[in-house]
C-alpha cells in the first residue's frame, strides 16, 4: 500500500493552517482525481473518492479494484466545503460513500455535475443535504469571486442526451485571479485545445492513466497527451492525476515526467495528501 504523504489529523491540521490572503492557491491531491482547492478561506472539492466502496463492489468479481494507495482522509472530517464536483457517474467520481458522509459535515454544499446524471446522483445520495446543480459545456456559474463553467469530455466518446446535455465533463474554475482546468476523465478532444488556448489556465488537473481496451473501462489521456495538452494551453503548471488507486487501471507517471521535460512544460506530480501552493503571477 502507498503511503499518503499527509493524512488525517496532520492533513487536516495542513489544510487549517493554509494562508487566507487572495494572491494563493492551495491545492491538496486526495487520491484518483480528487482535490481539494482553497482560495481565500474558501474551499472546492473536485470528484472525490474517498472510500472503499469500489473494492469492496468488485472484490468478488473478474475485475477487482485493489486499492493501491491508501485513503488520506475520512469524508466527514473534511469542514468548510461548500462546492463539489462530479464529472460523470463513475463511482471513483460520483460516491454514494464519500459524498453522503460529506454532506453529513457540510450540509446544502453544492454539488455541480453533468444534468442528466442527476437523477442517478439522487438515488445514490438519498436524502443527503446536498444542492444539485446541473452543469456542462453550455453553462456557466458566477458566484461572487468564483466562475464554474463546464467544458466537453470525451470517454470514451462525447455522450449527450435529447436536450444536447453531456454525460461527462470537465470544469474550468476561476477563482479571484487563478484559473484551474479540471478535465474530469477524458480523452483527446479538438474543442478541449480550443479551450485552453482560450483560457490561460494556472493550474491544469489532468488524467494520465491512458486508454487500454484490455482493462474493459473507459479511457483517459496518456502521460505524452497529458503533457501536450497543458502545453498547447501555455498552463503554469500541469499536475498528473488518475493514477496510483486501482491496481488493474494505473500507469507511472514516467511517461508523464518525460513529455513534460521535453516539451519544457512546468509540471509537478504529487502524493496523496501532498499540498500544492502558487501564488497570483508568480
Amino acid at each position: 500500500m502507498i503511503a499518503a504523504a499527509q493524512k488525517d489529523d496532520v492533513l487536516l491540521a495542513d489544510i487549517a493552517a493554509a494562508s487566507l490572503d487572495k494572491d494563493s492557491l492551495h491545492v491538496w491531491w486526495l487520491g484518483q482525481s480528487g482535490f481539494l482547492v482553497q482560495w481565500a478561506g474558501e474551499r472546492l472539492l473536485f470528484d472525490p473518492y474517498l472510500s472503499d466502496s469500489l473494492t469492496e463492489k468488485y472484490a468478488t468479481t473478474d475485475k477487482p479494484h485493489v486499492r493501491m494507495t491508501e485513503r488520506c482522509i475520512d469524508p466527514r472530517q473534511l469542514t468548510g466545503i461548500s462546492r463539489v464536483t462530479a464529472s460523470h457517474v463513475h463511482t471513483d467520481h460520483l460516491d454514494g460513500a464519500t459524498l453522503v458522509p460529506l454532506a453529513e459535515a457540510n450540509p446544502g454544499f453544492r454539488l455541480y455535475l453533468p444534468h442528466p446524471i442527476i437523477p442517478e446522483a439522487g438515488k445514490r445520495l438519498g436524502d443527503a443535504p446536498v444542492s444539485y446543480c446541473g452543469i456542462g459545456d453550455h453553462d456557466v456559474y458566477v458566484e461572487g469571486a468564483w466562475e464554474l463553467r463546464g467544458v466537453i469530455a470525451k470517454h470514451n466518446e462525447v455522450l449527450r442526451d435529447e436536450h444536447d446535455n453531456c454525460h461527462y465533463t470537465g470544469f474550468l474554475v476561476k477563482c479571484g485571479p487563478f484559473t484551474i482546468y479540471h478535465s474530469g476523465d477524458t480523452l483527446w478532444h479538438e474543442d478541449i485545445v480550443k479551450m485552453v488556448r482560450e483560457n490561460p489556465c494556472d493550474l491544469l488537473l489532468l488524467p494520465i492513466n491512458g486508454n487500454k481496451p484490455e482493462r474493459r473501462v473507459a479511457g483517459n489521456l496518456n502521460g505524452t497527451e497529458a503533457a501536450a495538452l497543458a502545453k498547447v494551453g501555455g498552463a503554469r503548471l500541469v499536475v498528473p492525476c488518475h493514477y496510483d488507486m486501482f491496481e488493474f487501471n494505473t500507469e507511472t507517471p514516467d511517461e508523464f515526467v518525460t513529455a513534460c521535460g521535453r516539451l519544457e512544460q512546468p509540471f509537478r506530480v504529487m502524493r496523496c495528501g501532498e499540498k500544492l501552493e502558487m501564488k497570483k503571477g508568480g
